[in-house]
């Protein structure tokens, strides 16, 4: 008897454990799919969407060591690729660009500024900063209007982000040559959550 009570519960115990991985599985793919949508795009690569053929042979061959479970990472020339073991899909792209001169950081900016058009914050002359929610970009006066509003009644509820960060001051002309480093993030805080809850 007490062996059936011990062999009863293991089975209920692997049952909740396949219905929560089920869960979360169709959770997660539907929160790609939302993202994917946007059509935030780097070098053919597209956050949210499922790695091509050839992509998935870049990733074969250009290995980096991923920082979380339930992920691999890989490189194409200078852009780093983490995507998701289960289906593929795209968690984040970034760049990084050490020791560049303002001219490098400038060329980057208008690049990513053809990309995504107008960001949605800029900080510091430092910080760039574009958001997106279901509906498309947000733009800087709906952020700031949700920033301002006192009773939170405003929600934007960003799916995704473009974050570019420079050591540099990006327009201010310069007194002197100065060099620093940049980088360029795109990723879906809600996807990043996912995994968080899933790795706590």
């Amino acid at each position: 008897m007490r062996h059936l009570v011990v062999k009863t519960a293991s089975i209920v115990s692997l049952s909740i454990f396949l219905i929560t991985g089920i869960g979360f599985a169709a959770d997660l793919n539907i929160l790609f799919k939302q993202v994917e949508k946007l059509n935030l795009e780097r070098q053919g690569y597209v956050l949210g969407a499922k790695l091509n053929k050839d992509q998935l042979k870049t990733a074969k061959a250009n290995p980096e060591k991923a920082a979380a479970a339930d992920t691999f990472k890989f490189r194409d020339k200078n852009l780093f690729v983490v995507a998701h073991n289960g289906s593929n899909r795209i968690v984040l792209l970034y760049e990084l660009f050490k020791d560049a001169d303002q001219q490098q950081v400038k060329d980057l900016v208008g690049d990513l500024y053809m990309n995504f058009e107008d960001p949605t914050v800029m900080a510091h002359d430092k910080i760039i900063y574009w958001a997106w929610a279901k509906k498309g970009k947000i733009s800087s006066l709906e952020f700031d209007n949700a920033k301002d509003d006192k009773t939170n009644k405003t929600k934007l509820g960003i799916l995704a982000t473009v974050k570019c960060v420079s050591d540099i001051e990006i327009m201010a002309k310069q007194k002197e040559a100065s060099t620093g480093d940049v980088y360029y993030v795109i990723t879906s805080d809600p996807i990043l959550t996912f995994f968080a809850d899933r790795n706590s």
